[in-house]
């Protein structure tokens, strides 16, 4: 009786265990935040899978370059920012406005161009 029983908990400990690591190694990305990658971050402002406003920064450096952005998502919708001419040492600010509800599972990309070359490819997925 008693190998049984040590069986049967000794299973729900491996289980719950295995159910930790998958916890754990989830992705921990929700649609409001702010995600960086290299000079370029990308900032949501709503929860859940809904997006509004998507905030994209470029970060320049020791020369004044023209800057950019295209923001996307893994379902289709995409959106160029404006082009700017931005002084040294500047960060370059705008916003997409998807104002749309997004799939679960759905990914947010932002490339952003410092003098036509990529700088940054910060990329989160929408969760509810």
């Amino acid at each position: 009786m008693y190998g049984i029983a040590k069986k049967l908990f000794s299973g729900i400990g491996a289980a719950a265990a295995a159910l930790g690591c998958v916890v754990v190694t989830a992705p921990p990305a929700a649609a409001a935040g702010k995600w960086c990658n290299h000079s370029v971050c990308i900032e949501t402002y709503d929860t859940g899978t809904y997006l509004g406003r998507v905030e994209v920064s470029v970060t320049n450096t020791n020369q004044p370059h023209r800057i950019s952005a295209r923001v996307w998502t893994t379902n289709g919708w995409s959106a160029n920012t404006k082009v700017e001419d931005v002084e040294k040492f500047r960060t370059y600010r705008d916003q997409a406005y998807p104002q749309r509800h997004f799939p679960a599972g759905t990914r947010l990309c932002a490339e952003g161009f410092r003098g036509g070359d990529s700088v940054g490819l910060p990329c989160v997925t929408l969760t509810n």
